[in-house]
C-alpha cells in the first residue's frame, strides 16, 4: 500500500496542535534514563502520531523515540517502517523559543523516502517524497529546491550542540556566515535554499534525522556521513546512534574536499 504524503502532513499538524495545547501551560519536565528531557507534549504527540499512522497503514511498523524500545533482531526484519520523533528539540520546547518540530519519516530498505517536518509555533511545514519537496505556510504550498552554493556560504549549526570537533571541521572553510537553529529546522534551511551546509559532529539518533534527510534529498540535496562521505542510512545496526554527517545543498561544490582540507 502506498503512503500518502498529504496524510502524513495532516497527522504531523494534528500532533503539533496537541503540543501547542501543552506549550501554553506550566508543564512538568521529567528526565529520561539518558538524561534527556521529557514532557507531556512528547507523549501526547507520540500517541497522536502512532494512532494516526496505525489507522491508515496498520501493516507498517512504527519506530518512535517515545515508543517501546525494539531489539535489532525485530527491526532488521523490516523493509519499510515509519521513523518518528514526536517532539524534536525538547530543549527548545522547554526554553519556549519555538524552534522544535514534529518529525515523521518513511524508511524503505534503509533509505528515507518520505518525510514531514512540522514546526507548530512557526506554522511552517516542510515535506518531501520522490515527487519533490514542499514548504507549506498559511495553507500555501511552494515547491522548494536547494540552492547553488554561495560565494560566501551560509552554514547552519545546532543551537544546543556545538563541540570542538565541529569547530575543527569548520576551520577548513575560509569565509562563511553561521546561523543557529534548533531541531530538524537545520535540515530545512538547507532544503529551502536559505543555507548551504549543515555539518553535525555531535550525537544524534536516527529519529532525529530521518524526516529531515527525506526532505533535503527530495529538494535535491544530500546527507553524507563524515567518515566515508556515503549517504546516511537507517536500521543497519543495533545502535540507533548516527555517525557524524553533513547536510549538503549543492553537491557540485565539493564540500567533502573543502571540509577535509
Amino acid at each position: 500500500m502506498s503512503v500518502s504524503l498529504d496524510t502524513c502532513i495532516d497527522i504531523a499538524i494534528a500532533a503539533g496542535e496537541r503540543i501547542l495545547s501543552i506549550y501554553q501551560t506550566d508543564f512538568d519536565v521529567q528526565t529520561k534514563a539518558d538524561e534527556s528531557p521529557l514532557t507531556q507534549a512528547d507523549l501526547a504527540s507520540h500517541r497522536c502520531i502512532a494512532d494516526g499512522l496505525q489507522q491508515h497503514w496498520p501493516e507498517i511498523p512504527v519506530l518512535s523515540e517515545e515508543g517501546k524500545s525494539l531489539p535489532f533482531e525485530t527491526r532488521q526484519q523490516w523493509t519499510r517502517y515509519f521513523l518518528v520523533d514526536p517532539l524534536d528539540g525538547t530543549k527548545e520546547f522547554i526554553k519556549k523559543n519555538g524552534e522544535f518540530t514534529v518529525n515523521i519519516a518513511l524508511i524503505d530498505n534503509g533509505v528515507p523516502v518520505l518525510g514531514v517536518v512540522h514546526a507548530p509555533v512557526l506554522g511552517v511545514t516542510y515535506a518531501g517524497d520522490r515527487n519533490g519537496a514542499l514548504r507549506i505556510e498559511n495553507g500555501e504550498r511552494q515547491a522548494m529546491r536547494v540552492r547553488p552554493a554561495a560565494a560566501k556560504p551560509t552554514l547552519v549549526v545546532s543551537r544546543s550542540h556545538q563541540d570542538e570537533a565541529l569547530q575543527q571541521l569548520l576551520s577548513g572553510i575560509s569565509e562563511h556566515e553561521a546561523v543557529s537553529r534548533g531541531s530538524s529546522l537545520k535540515f530545512c534551511l538547507v532544503a529551502e535554499g536559505s543555507a548551504d551546509l549543515y555539518p553535525r559532529t555531535g550525537p544524534t539518533c536516527e529519529w532525529d534525522t530521518g524526516a529531515g534527510q527525506a526532505v533535503v534529498e527530495a529538494a535535491g540535496g544530500q546527507v553524507l556521513k563524515l567518515d566515508d562521505w556515503q549517504p546516511l542510512r537507517y536500521n543497519t545496526k543495533d545502535s540507533l546512534l548516527n555517525p557524524g554527517f553533513a547536510v549538503i545543498g549543492d553537491a557540485s561544490h565539493g564540500w567533502p574536499q573543502r571540509l577535509a582540507g
